[in-house]
């Protein structure tokens, strides 16, 4: 297991191609979950876990790792399930998110498998507002959960939307208002988070749950209109989608005539491990760490518009 992740930083070529590499664990059962290995940091067995006063009753407790402390949160529990209760063969998923470091504390660690986006799908319909899942894949004829974790940890932790009321004073989008901000993530948590962090600008937002649905709405947007940007003024979008991520939306918004001068913003918790390269690569305008309110309303303000 120590070598399990011995390569990630050579993984980054996998970036822009609609692919990823998912790491497979499991809680309680034989159900298989996924999370994207840009997030892991690293996997570990279990170590000694430390309780402290006025924990979540979710975070099992704290580890002390390469001299970091890290909250460690039993993921079966998050999720609605029992408890992991045999930590001397449980194992510590490291990662990072929203510019934190958390701990995932999973019955066992299975392996690592390369896919495409394309294969990744939404959750079946009727899942309900209580589901933790954001996407689902199938690998060996079964079915594997990717969970919603920005959700899991915005529970423990909410994270705060407001925009600064100095940063709220020096916005102006007068010149936009008849602009609409596009939204494209496939969290309901995180595209709820962003919508109230801009609704500070005034101006109208639309959403989608993934890059292909984003992509096919911004077309019929231009058939309408002509160009994308007579409507659009700017798009906001997660990279870890379902059916299409962020990379290939912004590839495919630059490349499409109609759609060429729409500004994106690259908005994701792939904070740890992500390659600014890509950016630039894809065409990107821009790219904010998920999730610092101010930093995203004032990089919305500043991108308005169509490219000159």
């Amino acid at each position: 297991m120590s070598g399990i992740l011995d390569s990630v930083n050579q993984r980054t070529q996998l970036v822009g191609q609609n692919r990823l590499e998912l790491l497979l664990f499991r809680l309680n059962g034989r159900q298989r979950f996924g999370i994207n290995v840009f997030k892991v940091r690293e996997v570990l067995q279990c170590p000694a876990l430390t309780s402290m006063p006025k924990l979540n009753p979710l975070v099992r407790g704290v580890a002390h790792i390469r001299g970091q402390t890290i909250s460690v949160i039993d993921l079966s529990m998050a999720t609605g399930g029992r408890r992991i209760e045999d930590l001397s063969t449980a194992f510590i998923v490291i990662a990072e998110y929203n510019r934190s470091v958390q701990g995932f504390l999973v019955g066992a660690v299975e392996r690592i498998i390369n896919t495409n986006w394309d294969a990744i799908m939404p959750p079946p319909q009727g899942t309900g507002r209580a589901s933790y899942l954001t996407a689902v894949t199938e690998v060996d004829k079964e079915l594997v959960e990717i969970l919603d974790v920005e959700k899991i940890l915005n529970e423990i932790s909410p994270l705060n939307t407001d925009v600064s009321a100095e940063v709220a004073d020096a916005l102006d989008t007068t010149a936009f208002k008849d602009k609409i901000i596009f939204i494209a993530d496939d969290s309901s948590v995180a595209r709820n988070q962003v919508k109230r962090a801009l609704t500070t600008l005034g101006l109208e937002i639309e959403m989608a749950k993934n890059g292909l649905e984003a992509l096919n709405r911004l077309k019929e947007i231009a058939a309408e209109t002509g160009d994308v940007t007579d409507k659009v003024g700017v798009l906001v979008s997660d990279i870890e989608m379902p059916e299409m991520d962020g990379y290939t939306l912004t590839a495919e918004i630059k490349n499409t005539p109609e759609l060429q001068k729409l500004h994106v913003v690259l908005h994701t918790s792939l904070s740890g491990v992500f390659n600014q390269a890509m950016v630039k690569k894809v065409g990107a305008d821009d790219f904010i760490a998920k999730f610092h309110p101010d930093e995203l309303a004032s990089a919305v303000q500043k991108w308005l518009g169509p490219t000159e």
